[in-house]
């Protein structure tokens, strides 16, 4: 399964001043597998060490000196560490601080070592009082779930994602293929992109079984609570998370997660479900000028789950009805809008954990809102995920007007075209956006 991580990976190991690597996301996105993977092609032997399983390292780094913990290491495990041919990974990385801090001084004394360092519910321990991050001296990298592309490659259809990546407005239309495309889309609004869901599939063609994983990966989710909650919190965290999955696309109120909650109780949920990853914000932005996050509004706000195959698993929708049905309308369009939104995300650049934001306007009894706002080589583009007409996206053709912007993005199932101000693109272009947006 291979992921788009390790061209950043190619580009790291081989960069002049490299720093340490942190690989940054919520559990089950495959962080060590992509490593492994990595590790496997371009080094020749590497030394793992997980320090949730293998707590006997932890007295490694009670000292922060990178060739007295090489020296214990190797002490431990027999294998020398040669720079340059052995990469140094260090998994579960929240379990031991202390190798946290140490990756500052590996970079200042020891740079011509490669090390790659991954951790779930990192941010907890990044966000400690007392905790003091390396700034400067340590890179971070975000992993996500698979993009469309990615799952494709999964599947094996790697003339499907070539034939993506060349496409463009003066290119020929091919029904067939459009329609394959689509099919693919709606299996993957029901697997989402996590691998070990992904590769459930792979091995059995079930949905069925797929379904199990995924329900599987939520009990683990779960579990996790205990590990950055009081006891008091866990209800919190519980709610919230339950909730999210049918809250996606409405703007955030936190009466809907329950009325008999204190709003800043679940607002403490909410940042400890982000900090795990499992949750995405997206603000409501006035678009005026860019940078987009400098103008958004901080108590209005849309939610986005972690994967798009967790949020159907929550919603019961049976496999079978979903490659049925228009899935732009399934939910309100709350699944076209989380894929959407995950889509954007997943091709954002790897150093970036990504923020997204839409525009909402009201006037009086005037409203207007499109669902995403993005920018491209500094011109700002509304977003609508849309099954209806051209000529009724009067939200898109608002902001067109007032923000003078030089044309909108339609996202739906209909083919690639551009007229009346629109660039119409179908599902699976998402991540050819910013380059059809250059051609118009």
């Amino acid at each position: 399964m291979r992921r788009s991580m390790e061209v950043f990976f190619k580009e790291w190991m081989t960069a002049a001043d490299r720093l340490p690597l942190l690989v940054r996301g919520a559990r089950q996105v495959g962080k060590t597998y992509v490593i492994e993977q990595f590790a496997a092609t371009h080094f020749e032997n590497v030394i793992k060490i997980n320090f949730e399983q293998q707590r006997e390292y932890l007295p490694c780094f009670e000292t922060l000196y990178p060739q007295k913990i090489i020296n214990l290491i190797y002490t431990m495990t027999g294998t020398t560490i040669v720079p340059g041919k052995t990469l140094l990974f260090l998994d579960e990385i929240q379990e031991c601080p202390n190798a946290i801090l140490a990756l500052r001084y590996f970079y200042e004394q020891m740079p011509e070592l490669h090390i790659i360092a991954a951790g779930s519910l990192l941010e907890f321990t990044l966000r400690e009082a007392e905790f003091r991050m390396p700034v400067g001296r340590v890179q971070s990298c975000y992993l996500k779930p698979l993009s469309f592309k990615e799952f494709l490659l999964a599947l094996h259809k790697k003339s499907l994602v070539e034939y993506i990546e060349q496409a463009s407005l003066q290119g020929t239309f091919e029904p067939a293929i459009h329609d394959l495309l689509l099919m693919h889309v709606k299996e993957y609004f029901v697997l989402g992109g996590m691998p070990a869901v992904i590769e459930q599939y792979l091995q059995t063609q079930q949905f069925e079984a797929s379904q199990i994983r995924q329900s599987v990966i939520l009990n683990t989710y779960r579990s996790d609570f205990g590990k950055y909650a009081s006891k008091s919190n866990i209800k919190y965290l519980q709610t919230l998370f339950d909730k999210v999955p049918g809250l996606i696309g409405q703007h955030f109120r936190y009466v809907q997660v329950d009325p008999h909650m204190l709003a800043r109780d679940i607002k403490r949920a909410l940042t400890n479900l982000k900090d795990a990853g499992l949750i995405y914000t997206v603000y409501a932005s006035l678009a005026q000028r860019l940078p987009l996050l400098s103008t958004i509004q901080e108590k209005k706000f849309k939610l986005l789950f972690v994967d798009l195959g967790l949020v159907n698993c929550t919603t019961q929708l049976s496999a079978e009805i979903l490659m049925q049905k228009d899935i732009l309308l399934v939910h309100q369009g709350a699944l076209a809008e989380q894929f959407v939104g995950q889509e954007l995300l997943a091709y954002a650049p790897p150093y970036q954990d990504g923020q997204l934001v839409y525009w909402d306007r009201a006037v009086g009894s005037s409203t207007a809102e499109v669902d995403y706002v993005i920018a491209v080589d500094a011109t700002i583009y509304p977003i609508e995920v849309k099954a209806g007409a051209t000529g009724r996206l009067l939200s898109l053709q608002r902001f067109i007007d007032e923000k003078s912007s030089p044309f909108g993005v339609r996202i739906s199932q209909k083919p690639l075209s551009f007229e009346k101000r629109i660039l119409s693109i179908p599902l699976y272009l998402i991540s050819e956006l910013p380059r059809l947006i250059r051609t118009c």
